[in-house]
């Protein structure tokens, strides 16, 4: 059977899943499949009328098992609708909250055979208390350089809802 939409994710600490399942809300979860992207190296893309990949970033880096799924389905990809968002924290700054003024998404679309026909990129969240001790370190300390949240006991969710709200309506469209 063929589903409408398959929702691939990476994610290190579950916002990018999190977000995954509301585009799935809203796209409607019965003519969706999400799959964390780890597992999906035998997925056949031919089963879905569209593709959404999401993925978040860590000191400013995607997880290489998005380049990998990239790299072994590039043609398929491009073959069909397919879609990209990217969740940081630098997106909570308004300019940086849009494919044209992230600079991951920049050097992504520069280094990416694929090229996504609509892209998002959303805010993610900062979980201090439930990071290991070095990662919580370093992320107070990105924090500060940015001007952002630096209290370690903090859990503060960036995600703009309703901006994946819009996305997954986009995709709807498409």
């Amino acid at each position: 059977m063929v589903k409408a939409y398959l929702i691939l994710y990476s994610t290190r600490d579950g916002q990018t899943h999190k977000i995954a399942n509301h585009i799935a809300n809203q796209l409607g979860f019965d003519d969706c499949e999400l799959m964390n992207i780890i597992e999906a190296d035998e997925v056949d893309l031919t089963k879905y009328k569209k593709v959404i990949i999401g993925a978040s970033i860590r000191y400013g880096h995607f997880n290489k098992n998005l380049y990998n799924f990239i790299k072994n389905n590039t043609q398929q990809l491009q073959d069909m609708k397919s879609f990209f968002y990217s969740v940081n924290l630098t997106a909570r700054k308004e300019g940086k909250d849009t494919p044209e003024g992230s600079s991951y998404i920049q050097k992504f679309l520069q280094q990416s055979p694929w090229q996504p026909i609509y892209i998002g990129v959303f805010a993610g969240a900062l979980y201090y208390p439930r990071y290991r001790w070095l990662d919580r370190v370093m992320i107070r300390f990105i924090m500060s350089m940015t001007g952002g949240e630096t209290d370690t006991s903090k859990e503060i969710e960036y995600t703009d809802w309703e901006k994946v709200s819009q996305f997954a309506a986009q995709i709807k469209e498409k």
